[in-house]
């Protein structure tokens, strides 16, 4: 049986196996590319679905762009790797909380092993370890703070 996908809609496109559907799709410039494009990642061996997720990446629809991010965060959880195409993308877009590559790169940070990380996520990992303590210690600081204010205020 051969499966009819729902382009305009983008119904069951989460299902979708066949990278040749999607390349079809993407040269007539179908929507929710990005959806799709997730389907791969669930679907198809990495080394497959990886250069239809990067095209992804470079979608004109910003959320479809973000779905594509989705499928590579998808694709580090099913394969503990991602390819090093995929790792150039991600580093393209950059780490941090603003990035649309944000949650992909967090994704890559718990599911892929540290010692298969390019270099430059391991320096990410480190850095966003001791930026994270940064945060907690200021945090912890500034309630101590507070709280010792209220009291003194009490006092007086």
């Amino acid at each position: 049986m051969v499966a009819v996908w729902d382009w305009e809609n983008g119904e069951g496109l989460l299902g979708i196996d066949d990278p040749a559907e999607w390349d079809t799709a993407f040269e007539r410039s179908a929507d929710h590319l990005g959806t799709a494009v997730i389907g791969l990642a669930f679907n198809c061996p990495l080394e497959e679905a990886s250069p239809r997720i990067v095209r992804a990446m470079h979608l004109p629809d910003h959320d479809q762009r973000g779905f594509a991010f989705t499928a590579a965060g998808t694709a580090a959880r099913i394969n503990g790797k991602l390819t090093p195409e995929l790792y150039a993308a991600l580093r393209a877009e950059g780490p941090g909380r603003r990035s649309i590559a944000g949650n992909a790169i967090d994704d890559t940070l718990d599911y892929v092993p540290f010692r298969d990380l390019p270099l430059w996520l391991k320096w990410w990992k480190v850095a966003s370890k001791v930026l994270d303590k940064l945060e907690t210690w200021r945090l912890e600081f500034t309630y101590a703070v507070g709280d010792a204010w209220r009291v003194l205020r009490r006092r007086g």
